[in-house]
């Protein structure tokens, strides 16, 4: 049938080709984490070395992955469940990874340093969640929002759901946007400026909607008191389960190291860039050039295709698996887990991204928006 010949097409697509399995890739994660905790000593950072070693490596040694579905394709690929499952099954994996986490953490006894990588691993895969959240919180289905909420839940960023969705993607590459790195600024300079900046914003929607709706902010609709204290009730309730007080500071310490990969990811993905502004407070419409992207397959893979960043600015709802490559977008040197090594030490940062953003911010005259 016509159908089916479509299908076999979609197949043997070159940019489809691998299927969904290699998305499961950012799975190995807590996988590492538990072998390395049960291995012990220096075995508990084996993600950490496999987030920010062995990831960047990989990318210099596969291709390029530039290839984009044709319409045809995209209309088969977004019916598809098997890409959706993909990232549904990331809630409860996390908070599996996380109770289990707890039970260590009140009835074991490890050393600091063990403590240390233990802590990063569980943070590091929190942070991967709040990537996959942010795949999950643009879709309408509720139950997708729903496990979005869980994730972010379990790494105390709620507020995320808010001003990500009605900020950033309102205000990106502008003096308006939190989230938005500005050119000269170092990671350790955005962090507090983003991680503060980012709840007020969310703080500021949420309290104008409640207030439209209800005459008031001070509401139990309002949910930012939910995305408040639904975190800290998590935490306070095993605590009490598991008879053991070092959850809640081992919990707020893994939720820090997810949110600031979070933000590094933040910082890198709009550096430098910005909208022109047309008249007082109104900026040009978001184009290409507003994003950095980057085509390496492998942290594609890891991220979901979150690296194909212009294309999920022109439309938020279009699921990972058919995001487009833009050929005039900026380009970064290398995959994302890479540069936020890069990030870390801003001497380096800046060496190598500010004559990269000298030219995009004058290539940029005269670019369309995207959307089309």
């Amino acid at each position: 049938s016509d159908v089916y010949k479509r299908q076999r097409r979609v197949r043997g697509s070159c940019a489809m080709s691998a299927g969904v399995i290699p998305y499961y890739l950012a799975y190995l994660l807590p996988l590492l984490t538990i072998v390395g905790y049960n291995l012990g000593g220096l075995w508990n950072y084996t993600s950490v070395v496999f987030t920010f070693v062995l990831v960047p490596l990989l990318d210099l040694i596969f291709a390029k992955d530039e290839t984009n579905p044709t319409k045809e394709e995209e209309k088969i690929l977004e019916k598809q469940l098997k890409w959706r499952i993909a990232t549904w099954l990331w809630a409860p994996q996390q908070i599996g990874l996380l109770i289990w986490a707890f039970y260590v953490v009140a009835t074991k006894s490890i050393t600091k340093t063990e403590y240390l990588g233990f802590i990063l691993g569980v943070g590091i895969n929190g942070g991967l969640g709040i990537n996959v959240s942010h795949e999950l919180l643009h879709k309408r289905e509720s139950f997708e929002k729903f496990l979005a909420w869980v994730i972010l839940m379990s790494v105390s960023y709620m507020h995320f759901f808010i001003e990500h969705r009605d900020g950033h993607h309102l205000h990106v590459a502008t003096p308006k946007d939190p989230a938005t790195a500005k050119f000269g600024e170092n990671f350790y300079i955005f962090w507090p400026r983003t991680v503060f900046g980012s709840f007020l914003s969310a703080w500021e929607i949420e309290c104008k909607r409640v207030q439209n709706l209800y005459g008031t902010k001070w509401t139990i609709y309002n949910q930012m008191f939910w995305y408040v204290t639904l975190p800290i009730s998590f935490a306070v309730t095993f605590s009490i389960l598991f008879g053991n007080v070092k959850i809640l500071s081992f919990f707020a310490w893994q939720s820090i190291v997810a949110f600031t990969l979070l933000e590094l990811v933040n910082y890198i993905e709009h550096y430098g860039l910005q909208r022109k502004e047309k008249s007082p407070g109104k900026y040009e419409p978001v184009t290409p050039y507003h994003s950095w992207n980057a085509p390496f397959r492998i942290t594609n893979y890891f991220l979901f295709k979150l690296q194909r960043h212009s294309d999920h600015h022109a439309y938020p709802v279009r699921r990972y698996q058919i995001l487009r490559s833009w050929k005039e977008s900026p380009q970064m040197p290398t995959g994302y887990a890479g540069m936020i090594l890069l990030a870390l030490v801003p001497p380096l940062w800046f060496w190598m991204m500010d004559p990269l953003v000298t030219k995009i911010n004058k290539e940029q005259n005269g670019c369309k928006s995207i959307r089309q």
